[in-house]
């Protein structure tokens, strides 16, 4: 904070210009609406008209880039469409071993005590930042907190999770959950119940 007690900007440059740091204002109606559960409110605050689990791709590696590729590419389509232009709020989560992108920016607080770096950014960033990295991560190359300046949705992959949760508009809901790529692994969930995908532990 700087002595007028105003949030003092924070950037970090990448591609040859600068890019906002998020705090933990930025997440803070996320961490005031989730709870340690097996509901999908562990990961999505009760916020949203609709909710939904997807399932991350699980095939052999030989296969996994090219099945993440056409996974990813389907569902930040359906996210921007969904989403009037604005900026989104990318937040890569410091496991240790995943790519955060800006590992000297400030990190945030959210869900179990885990840090993420949280940066305003948009669609192509999301996209495209981790494939920089050659490192190979299982979860694939998306942030793993997503969200659009406006809330209108919130997408999540916790740490030790194999799936996506989503919280957002049943329309956006009923796209995912009939997209030719994500609908197979696609389950839409209500708030009192365990939003774990069937075959998988929640830990």
């Amino acid at each position: 904070m700087d002595a007028d007690g105003s949030a003092r900007l924070v950037t970090r440059q990448k591609g040859g210009r600068s890019w906002r740091i998020g705090s933990d204002v930025d997440v803070a109606w996320i961490r005031a609406g989730t709870f340690a559960t097996k509901a999908v409110t562990s990961a999505i605050p009760p916020l949203f008209d609709a909710y939904a689990t997807v399932e991350l791709p699980t095939t052999e590696p030989d296969h996994r880039t090219r099945i993440q590729q056409r996974h990813e590419r389907a569902l930040l389509a359906l996210l921007t469409a969904h989403a009037q232009p604005q900026s989104w709020w990318l937040g890569y989560l410091d496991t240790g071993a995943d790519d955060l992108v800006f590992p000297d920016a400030p990190q945030t607080t959210l869900y179990a005590g885990w840090k993420y770096v949280i940066v305003e950014a948009g669609p192509p960033e999301a996209a495209t930042w981790r494939l920089d990295e050659p490192a190979y991560f299982w979860k694939g190359t998306l942030p793993n907190l997503l969200f659009p300046a406006d809330h209108c949705w919130l997408v999540s992959t916790l740490w030790d999770d194999d799936w996506t949760c989503i919280g957002g508009t049943q329309a956006l809901v009923d796209q995912v959950l009939g997209d030719p790529e994500l609908g197979p692994r696609t389950r839409q969930v209500s708030l009192d119940q365990d939003g774990t995908p069937p075959g998988h532990t929640a830990w």
